[in-house]
């Protein structure tokens, strides 16, 4: 699977051929630290200041680099499809064997430091569930009021929640079709493209 590259990637990776190779090294440390720790401005202006280079060309190769990486790494990218993949950007030989082995150096811990940041989401555990109808009260000898109680158990972290929920019938009805119009969204080839992208 080949990685796409929009202009504007292309444009922030562009400055790597500025810079130089030993340089690119630099660049590269810089752009994983930045996924392990964040944004550091700080480390782009003394990354800089060390190689004499612009800050924005640093930031924007950092950028770049960070891009390339974690997306490479998402998509575990085999060695010739990433070669591919940064063959279009022009780079010369020793540019693309650099990004090559900065790329295979550092993609299991990009794939762990992915891993990590993922959101921790409640799961489906069980569901309990009543029916409820009023049939009359003093006020109204002949009245129906329906309503559904869902008592619902989510686990997150084995730690078990319960949620109370109370509807009525024709607002659970739209709700049920459009869950069920959402799972039909999901069989398409867009939505299935999609989630595979997002493992």
């Amino acid at each position: 699977m080949l990685l796409v590259l929009s202009e504007e990637h292309k444009a922030h990776l562009g400055a790597l051929p500025l810079v130089g190779d030993p340089a690119v090294g630099e660049l590269g440390r810089l752009a994983v630290e930045l996924l392990r720790r964040g944004a550091a401005p700080r480390a782009c202006e003394t990354a800089a200041r060390k190689l004499s280079i612009d800050v924005d060309t640093v930031q924007h190769g950092v950028e770049g680099l960070t891009y390339l990486l974690s997306e490479s790494s998402k998509l575990m990218i085999s060695e010739i499809d990433f070669q591919d993949s940064i063959h279009v950007l022009g780079f010369s030989d020793e540019l693309n064997k650099l990004l090559l082995q900065l790329y295979l150096d550092n993609r299991r811990e990009i794939r762990r430091i992915l891993g990590e940041l993922e959101p921790k989401l409640p799961s489906y555990h069980s569901l309990e569930w009543r029916l409820d109808v009023q049939l009359a009260s003093r006020s109204l000898r002949q009245q129906i009021k329906p309503a559904v109680t869902i008592k619902l158990h989510l686990s997150q972290n084995e730690d078990q929640t319960v949620q109370v929920l109370q509807t009525d019938p024709s607002t659970l009805l739209h709700l049920i079709q459009q869950l069920e119009q959402a799972l039909g969204e999901m069989k398409t080839n867009h939505c299935r493209r999609i989630v595979r992208n997002m493992k």
